[in-house]
């Protein structure tokens, strides 16, 4: 193969791997970003603009403060997420962090990160987590997981952890975005403002109207 020939791979290689990466790669050792956009115009980049390196300090690498949640909710759950809103030192660094409590049957439900794929340790408890392959084959994948198991679940798929155990169960989940968004499914379904049409979910989920008007009421 010619030198141009692989010259040109070698491009269209990088090329694809910039064009798909889904966090921005940095460029210097760290971009520490700043809330205060007033002299940018109106200008919005993908991501949060950098401070000035020289009025970067260690605090800007810090969140002081991962203690439990409240699990004493509906779902029994708490997570607490620790991104770039949390620690603006994470700015283009493609990682966040979160903590999962669950009371006893506690449920973090089925939801999506539209960004990350996460990757859960369970120290205390035992969970059963899963989450579901895309269309159209839609797989389960599920496992039961005790103090020191590890998980992951692929960026974009339905996920969700259950507490099937007697005591209170804690996770750490690692996600690889600084900020990996979060869809939870009955919530924006039947909680979306404005509602979607009760009509478009009747025929989408093959139930009455009225079943739709319940849920839309309990979000």
């Amino acid at each position: 193969m010619k030198a141009s020939h692989l010259g040109l791979i070698a491009f269209l290689a990088l090329a694809f791997s910039s064009a798909f990466a889904f966090d921005p790669s940095p460029l210097q050792d760290f971009c520490v970003a700043i809330n205060d956009t007033k002299t940018t115009d109106g200008v919005f980049v993908n991501g949060k603009f950098c401070k000035d390196p020289k009025l970067v300090n260690a605090n800007d690498f810090l969140f002081s403060g991962l203690k439990k949640g409240d699990t004493s909710g509906p779902l029994g759950s708490s997570v607490t997420v620790v991104d770039v809103t949390k620690i603006l030192g994470l700015n283009t660094l493609g990682i966040s962090l979160a903590r999962l409590d669950f009371a006893p049957k506690g449920l973090n439900p089925p939801h999506i990160h539209p960004r990350a794929t996460e990757i859960l340790v369970v120290l205390e408890g035992t969970l059963y987590v899963g989450f579901v392959t895309s269309n159209p084959d839609n797989r389960l994948f599920t496992k039961v997981l005790n103090k020191g198991d590890v998980f992951v679940f692929p960026i974009g798929l339905i996920h969700f952890q259950l507490n099937v155990g007697k005591t209170n169960a804690v996770a750490i989940s690692g996600l690889s975005s600084q900020n990996p968004g979060l869809i939870t499914i009955a919530k924006n379904v039947f909680g979306s403002n404005p509602p979607i049409s009760s009509e478009v979910l009747a025929k989408a989920f093959q139930v009455d109207a009225k079943i739709i008007n319940y849920l839309e009421k309990q979000f």
